[in-house]
């Protein structure tokens, strides 16, 4: 594996808050990132309509943790037109997942993998990296899962690293990238 992106590697960057990604449109070539505006979800502040509420109380779907790491790895990377999740982002983050730091929330219907998400803990960070669904609601029922496993287990840092519609409508903010920093210490100190 290239040391350029080994596991060790995006685990320092983490601590900098840098982070990986593949350019989709330069053939995957992977650069490192450091917004000015970070998006973070506030883990007291995830919002959940009223429909989400409604589909979490009907138990549709049966919801898993670590079960299919690579697969929800791979399925963000195939749902999208454009991706930035190269073969070796997908090597590397499965690196991390066997030495215990990736971690995916897998939502199931109807034993089918429909939807989930998958990021890096590190202390009291998660790191989230990517999300995807083949049913509606699917990823929205992941997210909510993991904030409350993230409140569960004490997490104070939930980076979302950009911030899209989705992200906003559950309660996704942008901060600056020194005010992340400041949380971004505290949470791996």
């Amino acid at each position: 594996m290239d040391e350029w992106l080994s596991p060790q590697t995006v685990l320092q960057g983490i601590y900098k808050g840098i982070f990986p990604m593949a350019d989709a449109e330069e053939s995957g070539r992977i650069d490192w990132y450091e917004p000015e505006l970070r998006g973070i979800i506030p883990l007291d502040g995830l919002k959940v309509s009223s429909s989400l509420r409604n589909i979490l109380n009907r138990n549709k779907f049966e919801i898993k943790v670590d079960t299919s790491f690579e697969e929800v790895v791979r399925k963000c990377g195939e749902t999208r037109e454009q991706t930035w999740i190269s073969e070796q982002i997908v090597e590397t983050y499965c690196g991390l997942h066997h030495m215990g730091f990736a971690h995916s929330v897998e939502v199931f219907e109807n034993k089918k993998l429909v939807g989930g998400l998958y990021g890096v803990a590190v202390k009291r960070l998660f790191s989230g990296e990517s999300m995807f669904h083949l049913v509606p609601n699917a990823s929205k029922v992941a997210l909510y899962y993991l904030v409350k496993l993230l409140n569960n287990n004490d997490f104070t840092l939930l980076d979302t690293q950009y911030i899209n519609p989705f992200l906003q409508q559950m309660g996704g903010i942008e901060i600056e990238k020194e005010e992340y920093l400041k949380r971004l210490e505290e949470a791996v100190a």
